[in-house]
Protein backbone atom coordinates (compact mmCIF):
# COMPACT_ATOMS: atom_id res chain seq x y z
CA UNK A 1 0.00 0.00 0.00
CA UNK A 2 1.38 3.38 -1.01
CA UNK A 3 1.27 6.43 1.19
CA UNK A 4 -0.66 9.36 -0.26
CA UNK A 5 1.56 12.00 -1.85
CA UNK A 6 1.27 15.64 -1.01
CA UNK A 7 0.95 18.04 -3.96
CA UNK A 8 4.13 18.20 -6.01
CA UNK A 9 5.34 19.74 -9.23
CA UNK A 10 3.17 17.63 -11.55
CA UNK A 11 -0.04 19.08 -10.10
CA UNK A 12 1.19 22.32 -8.55
CA UNK A 13 0.64 25.41 -10.67
CA UNK A 14 3.58 27.83 -10.32
CA UNK A 15 2.64 31.33 -9.27
CA UNK A 16 4.57 34.53 -9.87
CA UNK A 17 5.58 34.77 -6.22
CA UNK A 18 7.00 31.24 -6.07
CA UNK A 19 8.81 31.56 -9.40
CA UNK A 20 10.40 34.87 -8.39
CA UNK A 21 11.41 33.41 -5.04
CA UNK A 22 13.15 30.47 -6.72
CA UNK A 23 14.79 32.82 -9.24
CA UNK A 24 16.06 34.93 -6.34
CA UNK A 25 17.92 31.92 -4.98
CA UNK A 26 19.38 31.11 -8.40
CA UNK A 27 20.37 34.73 -8.93
CA UNK A 28 22.33 34.55 -5.67
CA UNK A 29 24.50 31.95 -7.37
CA UNK A 30 24.91 34.35 -10.31
CA UNK A 31 25.97 37.03 -7.84
CA UNK A 32 28.69 34.72 -6.49
CA UNK A 33 29.86 34.03 -10.06
CA UNK A 34 30.06 37.80 -10.64
CA UNK A 35 32.24 38.17 -7.55
CA UNK A 36 34.51 35.34 -8.73
CA UNK A 37 34.76 36.89 -12.20
CA UNK A 38 35.63 40.27 -10.67
CA UNK A 39 38.32 38.67 -8.51
CA UNK A 40 39.73 36.90 -11.56
CA UNK A 41 39.76 40.19 -13.46
CA UNK A 42 41.60 41.91 -10.60
CA UNK A 43 44.05 39.01 -10.33
CA UNK A 44 44.83 39.21 -14.04
CA UNK A 45 45.30 42.94 -13.63
CA UNK A 46 48.06 42.28 -11.08
CA UNK A 47 49.77 39.76 -13.39
CA UNK A 48 50.81 42.32 -15.94
CA UNK A 49 49.65 43.75 -19.19
CA UNK A 50 49.82 40.57 -21.30
CA UNK A 51 47.81 38.50 -18.78
CA UNK A 52 45.23 41.27 -18.54
CA UNK A 53 44.95 41.61 -22.33
CA UNK A 54 44.58 37.82 -22.66
CA UNK A 55 41.75 37.95 -20.12
CA UNK A 56 40.11 40.81 -22.03
CA UNK A 57 40.39 38.83 -25.27
CA UNK A 58 38.80 35.82 -23.54
CA UNK A 59 35.95 38.02 -22.28
CA UNK A 60 35.26 39.23 -25.84
CA UNK A 61 34.39 35.73 -27.11
CA UNK A 62 30.71 35.35 -27.98
CA UNK A 63 29.85 32.52 -25.59
CA UNK A 64 31.75 34.09 -22.70
CA UNK A 65 30.01 37.41 -23.36
CA UNK A 66 26.64 35.65 -23.30
CA UNK A 67 27.46 33.98 -19.97
CA UNK A 68 28.66 37.34 -18.63
CA UNK A 69 25.36 38.97 -19.58
CA UNK A 70 23.43 36.16 -17.90
CA UNK A 71 25.48 36.69 -14.74
CA UNK A 72 24.89 40.43 -14.99
CA UNK A 73 21.13 39.88 -15.38
CA UNK A 74 21.15 37.72 -12.27
CA UNK A 75 23.00 40.44 -10.34
CA UNK A 76 20.47 43.09 -11.44
CA UNK A 77 17.57 40.80 -10.58
CA UNK A 78 19.00 39.84 -7.19
CA UNK A 79 19.53 43.46 -6.18
CA UNK A 80 16.09 44.60 -7.33
CA UNK A 81 14.27 41.63 -5.83
CA UNK A 82 16.31 42.07 -2.65
CA UNK A 83 14.93 45.59 -2.38
CA UNK A 84 11.46 44.13 -2.80
CA UNK A 85 12.14 41.66 0.02
CA UNK A 86 13.48 44.50 2.13
CA UNK A 87 10.19 46.35 1.73
CA UNK A 88 8.39 43.19 2.81
CA UNK A 89 10.63 43.03 5.87
CA UNK A 90 9.44 46.53 6.72
CA UNK A 91 5.85 45.29 6.47
CA UNK A 92 5.02 47.01 3.18
CA UNK A 93 3.59 45.66 -0.07
CA UNK A 94 1.75 42.53 1.06
CA UNK A 95 -1.49 43.26 -0.76
CA UNK A 96 -1.90 40.74 -3.57
CA UNK A 97 -2.15 43.47 -6.23
CA UNK A 98 1.02 45.13 -4.90
CA UNK A 99 2.90 41.81 -4.76
CA UNK A 100 2.21 41.15 -8.44
CA UNK A 101 2.91 44.75 -9.42
CA UNK A 102 6.26 44.77 -7.62
CA UNK A 103 7.14 41.33 -9.01
CA UNK A 104 6.53 42.33 -12.61
CA UNK A 105 8.34 45.64 -11.96
CA UNK A 106 11.43 43.73 -10.82
CA UNK A 107 11.36 41.59 -13.98
CA UNK A 108 10.84 44.63 -16.24
CA UNK A 109 13.56 46.70 -14.57
CA UNK A 110 15.99 43.77 -14.80
CA UNK A 111 15.39 43.54 -18.54
CA UNK A 112 15.64 47.32 -19.00
CA UNK A 113 18.92 47.53 -17.05
CA UNK A 114 20.37 44.62 -19.02
CA UNK A 115 19.40 46.23 -22.34
CA UNK A 116 20.93 49.53 -21.26
CA UNK A 117 24.12 47.74 -20.23
CA UNK A 118 24.40 45.65 -23.39
CA UNK A 119 23.64 48.36 -25.92
CA UNK A 120 24.74 51.62 -24.31
CA UNK A 121 27.68 50.82 -22.05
Amino acid sequence: MQKPLSPHLQIYSPQLTSVLSILHRFSGVGFVLAIILTCLWLYKLTQGESAYLNFCDWMEQGFVKFIFYLILASVYYHILNGLRYLMWSLGEGFELKTVYKSGWSVVALTIILLIITVFFI
